[in-house]
């Protein structure tokens, strides 16, 4: 049991990150130093353009262990990278002149260096969590860390916003130090001697190396047409769900006049509705309705929040704001305990980690570009209306709605075990490189 709570070690401390680098990290560069929101956009998008090294990085631990291991070097490896990058960049914020040279090419680079850790840490702990778990067992414990980072989220968003008020540059500089103090040693006792000791896994990592990571993504990810509709459902879904990572916190600050403290606790109201609707959905929701169907009332039910959003800045209601925030919240756990069953009951023993570092490159993806379009959308439609506040931040929560709205209509094609690969693999047929693909698997026609 012990070693079962140990495992929620690393989902913690990447939540808590996450509400610090993705919420008060966030608010504090546009508000307190007003840096331009496009600026800030581009910084966030880079560890997520950075996501296609994630399906490389999750071959290497399928293909590649260190010192007989395949998950729990990767995994601490990637801790250390996300909290030196983090320490660094907060001391630069503070320390550097705003958009100097040296201010700007410092943080492009902590910031890339945060985000190569987040994929390799986070890729490869889903991947230990395939290799520990069998059957059911599996998309159940996906879920429950999930829960336990948007635990880590709510905890870490709470006591953020208790100790950043009032806010000052030297108390945020000393949290965020300890802060990633924690979420280094966290992660590392979490996941060390967690990782399975089986023969059948050192086999499955032989047969990994079976075919080079360039003729795995032409044998088994480009030919496939549900792996292509899949990728690209999970994208909109990101795309549409989480635009407004970079915009919530600014919104209640400038349309709604939130202070600090209070759009750090927005966090908490959103992560509260992901948990308790991951909880619902992951025990419930999915054995009965199945994921395509709790997929849809997720995407839905977010289309009609973002709607709602726009009118709260009308009425200037922080009630209503907050409310919907938590709407938001329930939403985007229904989503993502739908999206991550349906890649969890896709993994191989041997493919574990390309395949889950595919779907998350397809999410990464997605919140690059919904970063990318969110920041910049704000900062023209402000330069077009003449800084008009509900225009500006209206506009990007409605196409938010619109790409939730396609989303669903692509979903009803989707059937993951008509995958090539799922059948080839359950029917125990090797796969060969792009030359030989369709010999390989002519007994499946």
């Amino acid at each position: 049991m012990l070693r079962y709570l140990r495992l929620a070690g690393f989902p913690v401390s990447l939540g808590l990150t996450s509400a610090l680098v993705g919420g008060t990290l966030n608010r504090v560069m546009i508000v307190e130093t007003g840096l331009p929101a496009s600026f800030v956009g581009m910084l966030f998008a880079i560890p997520l353009l950075m996501s296609p090294l994630r399906v490389w990085l999750g071959y290497m631990s399928d293909a590649h262990p260190l010192r007989g291991l395949r998950r729990e070097p990767y995994i601490v490896l990637g801790a250390a990278l996300i909290a030196g990058a983090v320490s660094a960049t907060t001391l630069a914020l503070f320390h550097l002149p705003p958009l100097s040279l040296p201010m700007v090419a410092l943080t492009v680079l902590l910031f890339a260096a945060y985000g190569l850790g987040k994929n390799l840490a986070s890729n490869t702990f889903e991947a230990l969590l395939a290799d520990k778990f069998k059957g059911d067992q599996r998309p159940r414990a996906v879920t429950l860390s999930k829960i336990a980072m948007f635990g880590g989220i709510i905890g870490g968003s709470l006591l953020l916003g208790r100790l950043l008020d009032p806010f000052s540059p030297e108390r945020m500089t000393l949290i965020v130090l300890t802060a990633m103090a924690i979420v280094f040693l966290a992660s590392t006792f979490g996941s060390l001697r967690q990782e399975p000791r089986e023969a059948a896994l050192r086999e499955a990592s032989e047969k990994a190396r079976s075919l080079s990571f360039a003729d795995a993504i032409q044998t088994l990810i480009l030919p496939d047409p549900q792996v292509r509709r899949f990728f690209t459902v999970v994208m909109l879904v990101v795309i549409g769900t989480l635009t407004q990572d970079v915009l919530l916190e600014p919104y209640g600050a400038l349309a709604l006049g939130m202070s600090v403290g209070q759009t750090a606790r927005l966090i908490a109201f959103w992560g509260s509705g992901a948990v308790l609707a991951m909880m619902l959905a992951g025990m419930v929701l999915i054995r009965r309705l199945g994921y395509h169907r709790v997929l849809r009332i997720g995407v839905l039910t977010g289309a009609a929040v973002f709607f709602g959003l726009i009118l709260a800045g009308l009425l200037k209601s922080p009630i209503l704001f907050v409310i919907l925030v938590f709407a938001l919240g329930v939403s985007t756990g229904l989503s993502a305990a739908s999206m991550l069953t349906a890649a969890i009951e896709f993994t191989t023993p041997a493919r574990a980690g390309l395949l889950l570092g595919l779907w998350g490159l397809a999410h990464e993806l997605g919140q690059a570009i919904g970063s990318l379009m969110g920041g910049a959308v704000v900062d023209l439609m402000r330069a077009l209306t003449g800084g008009d506040i509900l225009a500006s931040y209206g506009i990007v929560f409605a196409a938010e709605a619109m790409l939730l709205l396609l989303a669903v209509r692509l979903a009803r094609g989707l059937n993951l075990r008509e995958s090539a690969i799922f059948r080839a693999e359950a029917h125990g047929l090797s796969l060969q490189p792009a030359s030989a693909t369709s010999d390989s698997l002519a007994p499946l026609a």
